[in-house]
Order: C-alpha cells, then sequence, then structure tokens
C-alpha cells in the first residue's frame, strides 16, 4: 500500500487533499498540525512513502516540518503546498530538502500527479538498493547498495535527491546530460514541476563535495544544456 501523512490546517483544503488522494489509491494518515505530525511519524516508526505538508501553519509550520523529517529519513518523498508563488518560498523549500512543492489553489489531476512522480522516484530509489555495484571517482566512491558517498572513505551526509542526481551524473561521468534528462530519470515523464529543481540540488552538491564550490571540480556546468560529472 502506498501510504501517505497529509499535514493541513485548513480542514476544507485537508478533507479534499485526502479523499483525492485515497481515490487514487494511497492509504493516508492526515493531521491538522506539525506537532501532531511529529507525533504520528514516531507511533507509526516513520512508516510512510512521502509526506504532504502546509507550510503556513501556527506552532510547528512546514519548514520546521520538512526539517524535522529529513532528519529522521533521507528516504521518504516530501511535498510542499504554499499558497504563496514568490521564487523564494519555492527555493526555501527545496534548499530545505522537500522534493517538490504544489503552489495553491491546485487541481486534483495536479496534486495526484505530483505525488504519484513522488511516490515512483522513491519505489525505483528502495529497489535499486539491492544493487551490489559501486561507481568509484576520484576520491568518491558511490556505494549503490548502502546509498552513501565516500569522500576519501568517509561518508558524505546527501538527501535522497541529491543521491539520485549524483549517481545519473556518475553513471554518465564524462558526458554531459541536459536538465529534461534528469528529471526525467528522477521523477518520471509525467513530472509538471520547473527544472529549477536540478539547479538548486546541483549548488547544494557542491556546497557538500567540492573544494571550491564557486569553481567545480567535478560536477562542471555545461552551458545551455545541463550538468557534467568530471573524472
Amino acid at each position: 500500500m502506498k501510504r501517505i501523512l497529509v499535514v493541513e490546517d485548513e480542514n476544507d483544503i485537508r478533507d479534499f487533499v485526502v479523499i483525492n488522494l485515497r481515490r487514487a489509491g494511497y492509504d493516508v494518515t492526515d493531521v491538522a498540525s506539525g506537532e501532531d505530525a511529529v507525533a504520528e511519524y514516531q507511533r507509526q516508526g516513520g512508516n510512510f512513502d512521502a509526506a504532504l505538508l502546509d507550510i503556513m501553519m501556527p506552532g510547528m509550520d512546514g519548514f520546521a516540518l520538512c526539517r524535522w523529517i529529513r532528519e529522521q529519513s533521507g528516504d521518504i518523498g516530501i511535498i510542499m503546498l504554499s499558497a504563496k508563488s514568490q521564487e523564494m518560498d519555492k527555493v526555501n523549500c527545496l534548499m530545505i530538502g522537500a522534493d517538490d512543492y504544489v503552489t495553491k489553489p491546485f487541481s486534483p489531476s495536479e496534486l495526484v500527479a505530483r505525488v504519484d512522480a513522488i511516490y515512483r522516484r522513491v519505489s525505483v530509489n528502495r529497489s535499486r538498493r539491492e544493487d551490489p555495484k559501486v561507481i568509484s571517482s576520484g576520491p568518491y566512491t558511490l556505494d549503490y547498495q548502502s546509498r552513501i558517498l565516500y569522500s576519501h572513505g568517509k561518508p558524505v551526509d546527501l538527501t535522497q535527491i541529491e543521491y539520485q542526481i549524483l549517481e545519473y551524473l556518475m553513471k554518465n561521468r564524462n558526458s554531459p546530460v541536459d536538465r529534461i534528462s534528469i528529471l526525467k530519470h528522477i521523477w518520471g515523464d509525467s513530472y509538471v514541476g520547473e527544472d529549477k529543481v536540478i539547479d538548486v540540488n546541483i549548488r547544494r552538491l557542491r556546497m557538500k563535495i567540492e573544494e571550491d564550490p564557486s569553481t567545480p571540480k567535478y560536477i562542471q556546468t555545461v552551458w545551455g544544456f545541463g550538468y557534467k560529472w568530471n573524472g
């Protein structure tokens, strides 16, 4: 069963989301606050494939909740719900570990499409854990089985999206990969978001693995096209 945690303080919106996700085949747990979400997540042992979080909530808001959930799991898919459409709000969601965002108001078809894309990515990612292969390049080793990147033998803390982007780039080392290909590889052909999510995560990756992120040695930009792993 596809399991999702829905956190929304407005009853009408929460009911609308829950009804449509259940119609799409999801097992939905819904709560009205960040504090209740933490309690429910812990009660169920984090047994969720995805979480849908409203940003503007009293008490523990969606940003704080997203950070908390991401600290518990790099595996769960996280989508943020926001009444705002400002570019910085979208970037902030991605920077704190969310996988996607949906701006209110949204249609049932858009919501389900976004959640389906995240669920497929999570499922594919979990299935890849059985692959024992390892990629080595320079001081880096990417272990498929543990889904861990090692730098000089020490693990590097990556989010799920960062790991999948890095894995895709390293598998295609020295070959330029365009943003659309990266999007389709991670979220599937039906993804309806913006390719800015790739640029944000590339910037985060560079900050974690490059000696000088402003002059990257390994994750290089191919201007007007995309990125490549130089190794």
